[in-house]
């Protein structure tokens, strides 16, 4: 992410030991020998001890400077790329910025070069008209008044005159000539020549008739509005208060930072690497917490100020801060297509392509052995960033997907084709799937920790799952996929949103270790929501756009706000945009990729044909009418596929409550369906209801069985199903 820092040259304490106990040989401590330090050979002593030693004359200059050949730019081709891509982005940028302002630069042109025209003739009239020599005449003509009798005096004014007339008449002739010859030259010449000869002539009448202000071409405010330079760093961080101010001291005496590398120019932005000054009290962590105060002092948004500290694996210490500030905002502009889109296959042992940075820099998150959290206000791009991750189990057929969606909407009915257990909505009946389903993973877990209990060391090391094992003893990974947790939540009774939380929390804490992988999602992170002993054993946090620092520290983790990782900063424009939060002191602001539903829904019916191909079909999906009718190309009506859709969990459904879910579902295809409507539409599709009276719970309303609508799907899908 950032560029290493120019230091000097570190040296082993044990190897310089060793080596000069090499060469200097053992002294006897009964009889030391004070000749022994002569007595070694110059060319075994080590070469810097030689040059170094106080009695050599030449130790002050043949010492090697400590100090890098290339200036910073030029230390690496990245820089060296970044910085020419920065030129040729500039240049392209002033070309476009003058080019749609040639009319006017013309015009302008011609309004100066006839002002220049006005001050030519104006200056050069007194030459034209021979002034210089008409004052000559009209002295010796006043003298000539004074004394008339004065024949030599006469004699002098007649000679003056003639000469004024004569020079006057060759110099506009001469003038008149000249014009003559241009305009003719002018009119005789091509095209592409009488462009030049009117830029020749009205390029210097321009230049004359210029202004001490005025400006042919416009001042073009270039893109890189940050001047990082060393003294406006120093400057922003005093403004912050993390370097003391001036107190009548002059400036030479004030603390500055030192930079051990930049600024320089790094892809769209400015990079800088500095240590604060020692003897201010002041640290890296500091500085992070004063993130909105420098950005503001540098005269950009906040959102382009990426600071991170320097730690001691990358040659940092407790004061060195890496800082990067874009030219402008670096999470705007057309999304990025997730790879997955593309993919045939992937594994989920590798990480998953989630992303990138704000420098353009790849961001992947590795899903074994974690758990992850996502939050966020709605509208966001929370639902499509959680989906990239689940995606990408889809293109693995050894991973078996368990989804519960809170919502009950459409973001991931797509799942139904792939999904071992899917539970859609929020009701009594969704309840209990989820508790079920809850259920049967803790169970699955159980065993399988007694199966890897059982295992030999030679096959199973660690005590946890991997991809061998998965193989040999058919051991899938559990994708444990659970949106809108709130709706679960709020729509329990308190037991049975305790006995949840419980169950959750064991799958989060204990299940990575037999393949468990956690992805679970809330719009209102709260106490409420998502009780904290929950949020706080998830070790992956994701945070779209939130109203505060409060409320991102409940989603990426307390006190993360004030180390830089804070979602609130970010703004309505940046949908898909959050802050990743992968460990205690590991946080990026990351653009996620963009995946669509339609794109979402065809990977889900390749992850079909995946385990279908691979024997890995299983559960819900196995049975799903709809999704087997979609893999075998027949078409099912979309009523019929959404009422199953919507019945998944019951096996009768009132028809106000149909409708109720089925408005949940898609509103805009049934906001304006009532009993009538639907009756029509079903009995349209091929439905035959055998009763339209059902009874659930002991009472007795109109409404429809599932086995009723399943009639409408061909024989030949149902019977696929049936078989799986």
């Amino acid at each position: 992410m950032t560029q290493a820092p120019e230091m000097g040259s570190l040296h082993d304490l044990d190897e310089h030991r060793a080596a000069k106990e090499a060469a200097t040989p053992p002294m006897n401590l009964d009889k030391p020998d004070p000749a022994s330090a002569e007595a070694v050979p110059a060319e075994s002593a080590p070469v810097g001890e030689a040059v170094d030693r106080a009695d050599n004359p030449l130790a002050d200059w043949l010492t090697v400077p400590d100090a890098p050949v290339l200036p910073v730019w030029a230390r690496s081709r990245a820089s060296v790329v970044a910085n020419v891509t920065a030129l040729g982005r500039l240049t392209w940028w002033h070309t476009r910025y003058h080019g749609i302002r040639t009319p006017k630069y013309l015009m302008k042109a011609v309004l100066l070069a006839a002002r220049g025209f006005f001050r030519a003739c104006v200056g050069l009239w007194p030459t034209l008209s021979a002034q210089d020599h008409s004052a000559a005449v009209k002295a010796l003509k006043a003298q000539s008044k004074a004394r008339p009798e004065d024949v030599e005096l006469a004699t002098r004014l007649q000679i003056a005159h003639a000469e004024r007339t004569r020079t006057r008449r060759w110099r506009f002739g001469a003038a008149a000539i000249a014009v003559a010859a241009a305009a003719t030259g002018a009119a005789l010449a091509p095209l592409p020549a009488q462009a030049g000869i009117a830029a020749a002539v009205v390029a210097p009448l321009a230049y004359l008739g210029r202004g001490k202000e005025t400006r042919l071409l416009d001042q073009a405010a270039p893109p890189v509005r940050v001047d990082m330079s060393a003294q406006q760093l120093n400057d922003a961080l005093r403004a912050a208060g993390l370097l003391k101010s001036g107190g009548g001291k002059d400036e030479k005496d004030l603390p500055k930072v030192s930079c051990t590398m930049g600024p320089v120019r790094d892809g769209r932005g400015w990079a800088v690497i500095f240590d604060l000054p020692r003897g201010g009290g002041k640290t890296a962590s500091d500085v992070l917490a004063k993130r909105e105060v420098i950005a503001q002092e540098l005269g950009v948004d906040e959102i382009q100020v990426i600071m991170s500290r320097v730690r001691a694996a990358k040659g940092g210490n407790a004061g060195r801060v890496s800082m990067w500030v874009a030219d402008d905002d670096p999470y705007l502009g057309t999304p990025n297509p997730s790879p997955l889109e593309k993919a045939e296959r992937f594994s989920i042992w590798e990480p998953v392509p989630f992303g990138q940075d704000a420098r353009g820099t790849r961001v992947a998150i590795p899903v074994m052995w974690q758990s992850m959290f996502f939050g966020g206000l709605p509208r966001r791009g929370k639902t499509f960033s959680q989906r990239l991750l689940t995606a990408a189990g889809l293109l693995d057929a050894y991973v078996r997907h368990y989804v519960a969606d809170g919502k009950g909407g459409a973001d991931w009915m797509p799942m139904k084709a792939v999904a071992h257990r899917l539970v859609m909505g929020a009701e009594d009946d969704a309840i209990e799937a989820l508790k079920a389903m809850l259920a049967e993973l803790l169970a699955e877990m159980e065993r399988r920790f007694a199966l890897l209990r059982d295992l030999p060391t030679s096959v199973c090391p660690e005590g946890k799952l991997t991809p061998e094992i998965v193989a040999k003893y058919n051991l899938p990974v559990i994708f444990v996929t659970i949106d809108e947790l709130q709706e679960y939540f709020t729509a329990m009774e308190r037991e049975d949103r305790e006995q949840v939380i419980n169950d959750l929390c064991r799958i989060a804490r204990r299940g990575p270790a037999a393949g468990f992988v956690s992805n679970f999602a809330s719009q209102r992170p709260d106490a409420e929501s998502v009780p904290p002993k929950l949020r706080e054993i998830i070790t992956i946090r994701y945070s779209t756009q939130v109203v505060d620092r409060t409320s991102s520290d409940m989603v990426l983790g307390k006190g993360k706000a004030a180390q830089g990782a804070d979602a609130s900063v970010l703004s309505e424009e940046h949908k898909g945009v959050g802050v990743l939060v992968t460990g205690p002191a590991s946080y990026v602001t990351v653009r996620a990729d963009y995946l669509d539903g339609p794109t979402f829904a065809a990977l889900c019916r390749k992850g079909r044909t995946l385990r279908e191909a691979a024997g890995q079909l299983t559960g819900d999906a196995a049975g799903d009418v709809t999704a087997a009718a979609d893999a075998a190309g027949v078409t099912v009506p979309p009523i019929v596929s959404d009422v199953l859709e919507v019945m998944r969990h019951s096996p009768r459904m009132f028809t106000t409550d149909l409708l109720a879910a089925l408005v949940n579902l898609d509103e805009d295809t049934y906001g304006d369906f009532n009993a009538e409507r639907l009756a029509t539409e079903l009995d349209t599709a091929g439905v035959k209801r055998t009763s339209k009276q059902v009874k659930i719970s002991g009472a007795n309303g109109a409404g429809y069985q599932r086995r009723d609508i399943e009639d409408a799907v061909p024989a030949e899908i149902l019977l696929s199903t049936t078989a799986g």
